[in-house]
């Protein structure tokens, strides 16, 4: 398995296959770089070389207990992407992905980054705040904290039902998709997960849509129950001085896995485009 070490002696898990133009993959909370499965092999299949990597905390990576946070997060792609000398790539970003890209291309893409995809994604700001207050209740983030610290072993099965929409009348329920997610889960350490949810649903990340000048594709169900597209992709596409909106009615938050086929052609179009 690869590995780099960072700064603080994190060692962070990635997979690097293929030639061709990079695309980085940044996967959401509380998974790892296996959610791209069906990314990362018809990325490659198409000619391109393909990395994801598993936050730190999660997956593969230290367990480590300091670092949960939006700007380690960012500091740690940044080494990687640094030492394994990506330029003119393409970072696509899942949910707290999303975040995770927006403020590394901000913070350290000049010069390396040449497209950007905002899948799903929490930007700009989950939390209601007095400067947000169409935000989601910070006591919907306690709860997820509560659940995750005192039974996640059944919490994670049952947030897979409300991620991928499985709630809705007529879905398509996949237990091997459920099974993977809770199986990603449950690599990851706990106390990456506890202090994650605050890196997710309180990071700001304003400044950075507005900050960046290069294409960036927005990509959300309008049935997302996880991120509300209109508390995210409907504000996000407001601030990015290059942007490009594309919603899909029913589709819910977990769709790179239940709508691959979609998702992966509107990305390849933007991509080539």
């Amino acid at each position: 398995m690869s590995f780099i070490k960072v700064k603080d002696g994190t060692e962070i898990y990635y997979k690097d296959w293929g030639t061709g133009q990079p695309i980085v993959f940044h996967h959401g909370w509380p998974l790892s770089s296996d959610d791209w499965d069906s990314q990362l092999m018809f990325f490659l299949n198409q000619g391109y070389r393909v990395i994801a990597h598993d936050r730190r905390g999660h997956g593969r990576s230290t367990q480590t207990g300091v670092g949960h946070d939006m700007d380690t997060y960012v500091s740690d792609v940044a080494e990687l992407t640094k030492a394994l000398d990506l330029k003119d790539a393409i970072h696509v970003g899942h949910s707290t992905g999303g975040g995770e890209v927006i403020r590394y291309v901000h913070k350290h893409g000049k010069g390396r980054v040449a497209k950007a995809v905002l899948i799903s994604a929490v930007p700009p700001h989950m939390a209601k705040t007095d400067s947000n207050p169409e935000g989601i209740p910070l006591s919907v983030f306690d709860e997820i904290r509560a659940n995750t610290a005192a039974g996640r072993t059944q919490y994670y099965q049952d947030f897979t039902i409300p991620f991928y929409g499985y709630n809705r009348e007529g879905a398509k329920i996949s237990k091997g998709i459920q099974d993977n997610w809770w199986r990603q889960g449950m690599m990851g350490g706990i106390n990456a997960h506890y202090f994650g949810i605050k890196a997710f649903s309180e990071t700001d990340f304003t400044e950075d849509l507005k900050g960046v000048d290069i294409p960036v594709l927005v990509l959300h169900g309008e049935d997302d129950q996880i991120v509300p597209f209109n508390i995210s992709a409907v504000k996000s596409i407001k601030l990015l001085r290059n942007g490009k909106l594309i919603s899909y009615p029913g589709f819910p938050h977990g769709m790179p896995a239940t709508e691959a086929a979609t998702i992966n052609k509107d990305i390849l179009a933007f991509i080539k485009g």
